[in-house]
């Protein structure tokens, strides 16, 4: 068995929206992004969750369903600072 190579977060990525569309998802159509990182990023930040159901990562001959592109996201390896979950929102004021 061959060991797995690395995720290249630094290739370019194509985000494809679902393939059958019972209603319009406004905003959500096919983009490329200069790195998988970005690509990454705007689906798990900036996607509404029933546009992300559906939708997959396209990275060279990778492609990464929404587990795919959340594992990707979750994994310690991803280089972009990610958006803070609700619970981490403290402000500095909550601290004093």
């Amino acid at each position: 068995m061959r060991p797995l190579r690395p995720f290249n977060f630094n290739t370019s990525a194509e985000l494809f929206p679902a393939a059958i569309r019972k209603k319009k998802r406004a905003g959500f159509t096919y983009r490329r992004f200069g790195t998988a990182a970005e690509a990454v990023q705007f689906a798990m930040e900036q996607l509404p969750t029933d546009s992300l159901n559906g939708a997959y990562l396209q990275v060279e001959e990778a492609r990464f369903d929404q587990n795919g592109i959340r594992s990707l996201y979750e994994s310690e390896a991803f280089p972009l600072p990610r958006r803070p979950k609700p619970a981490e929102t403290n402000t500095d004021a909550d601290a004093a």
